[in-house]
């Protein structure tokens, strides 16, 4: 691996290699993953990507964002998230990326908090297609280089800037990567929880080291609950149930087979009427039914999740799933402006590890993919401006490899780290 890039780039999900994909070629990119680089949770989004379908459903698809967002929101972010889809959406079909037409146009689900469909999809596995077709897209670039099954373990800093970071590989060698420029797109927090849709390996890393070098942070307090993952006594990650499963007419039933929640009431109002029934009747789930949609529907847009429900033992064709609500998203993270740029210098912060404020307090369904397109593709522009002159500190000013000795006590202590801060800031805000 080298020792000296001009850009280093943590994580390889949407964010992460969109951003890689701005830069232009002459520019040498490094990409570090934690896992494989197809496990990132941007792989796992079933639902879609939202889309401005109009300037006439603009004034909508702001008031269904904020609204959401229980008016938490940052309205800049907001505005530049909606006002920049489509040109998002252009470079994804210019990528390769496809989405599902009817009659040769886009063709629009909807999903809880959006007054209309605008979101775009393909089948149910629109993050494999979106972030699969980045990930091969990178693979052909020659500046970029991706090293898999290696972890970001701290920052290198010279004063008041990022120089780079130190990684792991998977052997346990520690190396510092020195960088003009630093990107952390490194995911959630989903490994921290015992039910989460997350990646176990997504725990929250770059939080703890922000923590640790004092950089800002925000709304650490801000964590969605997923009101659908299939119920299930395994251990590890939980199987998501799509919230366009419901935007297309399936029902949630309590044990006496009664509806007890609109369905497509936003994701944090759904989830509490669930735990609400749960606690009621004292049972472990409740059912989701899709007998309102036509088969060849759910075969059609929903067969990934038609045929996991079939190894489960579940038909959806023919009977109630049981499903439970489950960790999913992180709406806070390091705080970065309208272009990515974090309180040290030099350190951009994108994705799910960053928070400029767009989701508020809940996320509204399927805006992840599209926030974390436009502000990876804002950070790369920002990044290519820069005039800052580029600090690299010597190495062995910086780098210390005895500091690093114990990794597994470091993971703990990141964890702990983590999880304290979010509870502190619960604690603070209540």
């Amino acid at each position: 691996m080298e020792r000296e890039t001009e850009v280093v780039i943590v994580g390889s999900g949407a964010a992460g290699l969109f951003c890689a994909l701005q830069i232009p070629e002459n520019k040498k990119i490094t990409i570090i993953t934690k896992d494989a680089a197809e496990n990132s949770d941007s792989f796992l989004a079933q639902g879609g990507i939202c889309m401005l379908r109009s300037e006439e459903d603009f004034a909508s698809y702001y008031e269904d964002t904020m609204k959401a967002g229980h008016y938490k929101n940052n309205p800049k972010a907001v505005e530049l998230m909606i006002r920049s889809s489509r040109e998002i959406v252009e470079l994804l079909t210019e990528y390769g990326v496809e989405f599902e037409y009817r009659e040769g146009e886009f063709a629009f689900t909807r999903e809880g908090g959006h007054s209309r469909p605008r979101i775009l999809f393909h089948e149910d596995v629109v993050g494999k297609e979106i972030t699969g077709k980045l990930l091969d897209l990178v693979k052909t670039r020659r500046n970029i280089n991706v090293y898999e099954h290696t972890e970001m373990i701290d920052i290198l800093c010279e004063e008041d800037s990022c120089c780079g970071i130190v990684a792991a590989d998977a052997q346990g060698q520690i190396l510092p990567i020195r960088a003009g420029h630093t990107v952390l797109a490194s995911g959630g927090i989903g490994g921290l929880y015992q039910y989460s849709t997350n990646f176990p390996h997504l725990t929250g890393d770059a939080i703890a080291i922000a923590l640790r070098h004092n950089i800002q942070l925000k709304d650490m307090n801000y964590v969605q609950i997923h009101p659908t993952t299939l119920y299930s006594e395994k251990p590890g990650r939980k199987f998501l149930i799509s919230e366009s499963v419901r935007g297309e007419g399936a029902v949630l039933y309590n044990w006496k087979m009664e509806r007890f929640v609109d369905e497509l009431l936003p994701r944090d109002l759904v989830t509490s009427a669930i735990e609400e029934q749960m606690e009621k009747e004292g049972k472990p789930y409740v059912w989701l039914s899709m007998e309102h949609i036509p088969k060849e529907d759910i075969l059609g847009h929903f067969p990934n999740i038609f045929q996991r429900c079939l190894e489960e033992g579940y038909d959806v064709t023919r009977e109630c799933i049981p499903v439970v609500p489950g960790q999913h998203y992180f709406m806070g993270g390091i705080l970065s402006d309208l272009s990515g740029r974090t309180s040290m210098k030099q350190l951009y912060a994108i994705g799910e590890t960053s928070c400029n404020g767009v989701h508020g307090a809940n996320r509204l369904a399927s805006n992840s993919l599209l926030e974390s397109l436009v502000f990876a593709k804002r950070a790369a522009q920002d990044i290519m401006e820069d005039k800052t002159p580029i600090k690299l500190p010597q190495e062995n000013k910086v780098f210390c490899q005895e500091n690093y000795a114990d990794l597994e006590r470091m993971h703990l202590e990141n964890r702990k780290l983590v999880l304290q801060e979010i509870e502190r800031m619960k604690e603070e805000h209540e």
